[in-house]
């Protein structure tokens, strides 16, 4: 996330615009991912516009690098990665959070992490995005606002293991 960009009047200029289009993110939104309210990938693409990857065009629902994505992140996925299901990117995002950055879970949406019988991989990975767009946003000296808009929330999962349907299986 502390990336090396050019600053030149056009390349800020774009780099705003695009991040004027984000998803606005909330406490109340950040806590619905917490509450498994929201899809696996809805999670996975409030984190892909703010690392640069983009929907395609020519292709139905995929999202690809681009001229934003940090290079470590579009080497190793072209493609943007299901941050909840794969391992892999889980882990990459977890690593990409500043070390100054790591509490600010706690510290600015004061979770205290799930019980026991909670603690499974897809509650512990949408920790790990919630805590990634706080930094994102703690980086850019963004405060997060309390509300803001919110998509359609989703009942909680029967089976927490699996997710919502549609989610994708965890590797």
């Amino acid at each position: 996330m502390e990336l090396v960009r050019c600053e030149c009047v056009v390349c800020l200029e774009n780099r705003l615009e695009a991040e004027a289009s984000f998803w606005p993110l909330s406490k109340k939104l950040l806590n619905a991912i917490l509450e498994d309210r929201l899809s696996d990938r809805f999670v996975s693409e409030l984190i892909w516009e703010r690392l640069g990857y983009r929907l395609s065009s020519c292709s139905e629902g995929v999202w690809s690098s681009g001229p934003e994505t940090p290079k470590e992140w579009s080497e190793d996925f072209l493609v943007a990665p299901e941050v909840i299901a794969q391992r892999r990117a889980s882990v990459r995002l977890t690593r990409s959070i500043p070390k100054r950055y790591k509490q600010l879970l706690k510290e600015q949406m004061q979770f205290v992490g799930y019980r026991i019988s909670e603690l499974y991989p897809r509650r512990t990975r949408r920790a790990t995005a919630v805590n990634w767009l706080l930094a994102w946003m703690a980086v850019r000296g963004f405060g997060i606002p309390e509300t803001g808009p919110l998509p359609v929330l989703l009942p909680c999962p029967i089976d927490s293991t699996k997710g919502h349907p549609g989610d994708k299986l965890l590797e």
